[in-house]
């Protein structure tokens, strides 16, 4: 149980308790956890980063200005729901170079709530990971991966999924909105090689968790176990690449 966890479960309440997609829900619910500890299995926010941290702070400070504009309380603010109210509301409190793993991580709720509207899904997958990080290749990493929980989703075969032609026979999911090449070239396969030593890592920018994360998949023979313990043996970002794989 991590810091992706809780936020996955934060994004996760969010989406069923407003049956919808809505940033500033989503923004509330992190700064809670940011903040109190909510969804933590501790009762305390544990391994927040910064490119997390800077903008749900920066999130809090917007509010209380809005609330002071509002003449309401800092309560109140959290709960906000009125469809004018919110859309005046600037929620985009992102530095466009962050590009970590932590977006990946959390991911799967998005998928899971919109597998029916397989664009859809994959579009909010990509604002998913835009919430705190604004770099283009987190909104695609997302939006690929995404992609592949809900093919999986639609009985989608695992040959299926890492087939290195899945994103150009699903690209009309991607709203024709191309990936960027980096991204695209693990969707092309590039995590198939030797691990480690064919320089597979689990660093924690978000392509190399993304490759590690699909490498480990691709040659698991099957077994969840021997996949989630091979993404813990790359080192580094362990924790989060193997968060990524059991997703």
């Amino acid at each position: 149980f991590t810091n992706a966890t809780s936020i996955a479960l934060c994004l996760a309440n969010s989406l069923v308790a407003r049956r919808d997609f809505i940033h500033y829900d989503q923004l509330v619910r992190y700064k809670w956890w940011f903040k109190s500890g909510y969804m933590s299995s501790t009762g305390k926010c544990i391994g927040i980063r910064e490119s997390t941290k800077e903008p749900l702070c920066e999130f809090e400070r917007r509010q209380k200005k809005y609330a002071d504009d509002l003449g309401i309380s800092m309560k109140d603010m959290d709960y906000l729901s009125d469809a004018e109210l919110l859309k005046q509301f600037n929620t985009c409190c992102i530095k466009d170079e962050l590009a970590d793993n932590d977006a990946l991580a959390r991911l799967a709720p998005v998928p899971l709530f919109f597998y029916r509207f397989p664009q859809a899904g994959i579009e909010y997958s990509g604002r998913s990971g835009q919430i705190t990080h604004g770099n283009k290749i987190v909104y695609d990493a997302c939006r690929y991966y995404g992609a592949l929980s809900v093919a999986a989703l639609h009985g989608s075969t695992k040959e299926q999924l890492l087939d290195n032609e899945f994103y150009s026979k699903h690209k009309s999911w991607f709203s024709n909105i191309e990936l960027h090449p980096a991204v695209e070239s693990v969707a092309k396969g590039s995590y198939k090689r030797n691990g480690y030593d064919a320089g597979i890592r689990g660093k924690d920018h978000i392509v190399s968790a993304l490759e590690a994360a699909l490498w480990a998949f691709w040659s698991d023979d099957g077994s969840f176990e021997k996949g989630a313990l091979a993404a813990v043996n790359l080192g580094d970002d362990t924790n989060t690449t193997a968060a990524i794989y059991g997703q």
